[in-house]
């Protein structure tokens, strides 16, 4: 569950800051239209990246490289026209007010293009992780597909609570503040999308490579998360701007009535400052601490002594007699080592026996923890009595006899498996 709530949560923090900011300045410039604006935006973007999941999944058409060089330079054109329209609504202002509310209206228009932008390349893959998680558990109703639904769900969940708290902070900090944090927030995406472009133009081969191109490429790949930094800092300036204002408000008023409102108004706004300032430092650290802890590489336990006599491997019962899980293998000519797994089933004198690998994951092996069997790369739990049957991510299933105190796995049908364990 761990994993894809830190997963989830990656993805869509930089979509949540901008929907968010955008969403705020939106408000803060052109009202209840601005906002509604801004909202139908946000939808599109949802439902283009639920049509995006589906295509990318049902048909072998989409080219999800090409799509995002596409969508980043819808993104990046209109960015740079809402800082022309910006420019020109200023100008306008003071001789022509009604001109320049078209252009700023006109410029809300071209933020709801990069929010649906922003969330059209975060979502499709969170929507496809139910189906991934399917193609293991097969069914909905089983305990792993729930709990891991349930982080996906919590992740979704916090990412929608950290947008909305700086939507309502940013409109509340004024229209000026929220343009230059709203701007500050969509350069830094901008670099982002640029440096994407620049990949996808390099590896398609659409411009020629150069050591310059090529370095910065190298850069802005193996550094994608000092983006989501610069996004969360611009954030962050809400509100502290918003807690700076509410220690010197000067609003003025006439009658105790009026007073009250504009102290609530303040106590509200430093509760969306508090919230929102939690969330990005809870942000940070989910894409720090809680993503080390959730993808913490599990080291295997080593591979247990089994003797060898003629044409089987031989694994007595007393080695396996605690009901733990106990890793052998064989090494085969090629030098390579073919590893199975025995576990005493619980409440039984039955064995679980099969392969340390399986159909769907390979040979990433299993671990014990807590007294289940758990898949090292999808992280599913193994019923301990169904291992040694066929299904889901269970052990391959290999061939063996019992006899006079001995678990005999002969050689020959471990040899049909050398292929799964050459990686």
């Amino acid at each position: 569950m761990l994993k894809y709530f830190v997963d989830t949560t990656e993805a869509l923090i930089t979509a949540a800051v901008i929907s968010g900011l955008v969403m705020g300045y939106a408000k803060a410039s052109n009202g209840k239209k601005g906002g509604v604006t801004v909202l139908i935006g946000i939808i599109c973007g949802i439902i283009g990246a639920g049509i995006m999941a589906y295509m990318k999944n049902a048909t072998k058409k989409i080219d999800t490289s090409l799509w995002n060089l596409r969508n980043f330079s819808v993104s990046l054109v209109s960015l740079v026209i809402f800082f022309i329209f910006v420019i020109i609504s200023a100008v306008l202002k003071k001789n022509k007010p009604k001109a320049a509310d078209i252009i700023s209206y006109s410029s809300c228009i071209l933020l709801s293009l990069i929010t649906a932008s922003a969330l059209f390349y975060s979502l499709p893959d969170i929507f496809t992780y139910p189906y991934s998680i399917l193609l293991v558990e097969k069914s909905v109703l089983s305990t792993t597909f729930i709990l891991k639904f349930i982080g996906i769900l919590l992740g979704i969940i916090f990412v929608f609570l950290m947008g909305l708290a700086l939507n309502r902070g940013s409109e509340r900090t004024g229209r000026n503040i929220a343009l230059a944090v709203m701007s500050m927030a969509l350069c830094i995406n901008a670099a982002r999308q640029l440096s994407v472009c620049l990949r996808v133009m390099l590896t398609k081969r659409m411009i020629e490579k150069t050591d310059l191109l090529f370095e910065i490429a190298k850069f802005s790949s193996n550094n994608e998360r000092l983006f989501i930094y610069g996004g969360l800092a611009a954030g962050f300036v809400v509100p502290v701007v918003l807690l700076i204002k509410s220690l010197n408000v000067r609003e003025p008023y006439s009658n105790p009535a009026e007073h009250r409102k504009i102290r609530r108004k303040w106590i509200i706004s430093k509760h969306w400052a508090a919230f929102a300032s939690v969330c990005i430092a809870f942000s940070l650290v989910d894409i720090t601490a809680m993503k080390a802890a959730a993808n913490k590489v599990v080291e295997l336990s080593p591979v247990e002594d089994a003797q060898v006599v003629g044409d089987s491997v031989y694994v007595t019962f007393e080695q396996v007699a605690d009901g733990h899980l106990h890793r052998f293998g064989y090494t085969t000519d090629n030098g390579v080592q073919i590893r199975f797994i025995v576990i005493k089933k619980p409440n039984s004198s039955s064995y679980g026996i099969g392969l340390d690998a399986c159909d769907i994951c390979g040979e990433t092996g299993y671990y014990e923890k807590d007294g289940q069997v758990v898949c090292k790369l999808c992280d599913v739990v193994m019923n301990i009595n169904t291992i040694g049957f066929k299904g889901g991510c269970n052990p391959i299933v290999i061939s063996y006899t019992i006899d006079n105190g001995n678990i005999i796995v002969p050689i020959e049908g471990l040899l049909e498996y050398e292929h799964e364990f050459k990686n």
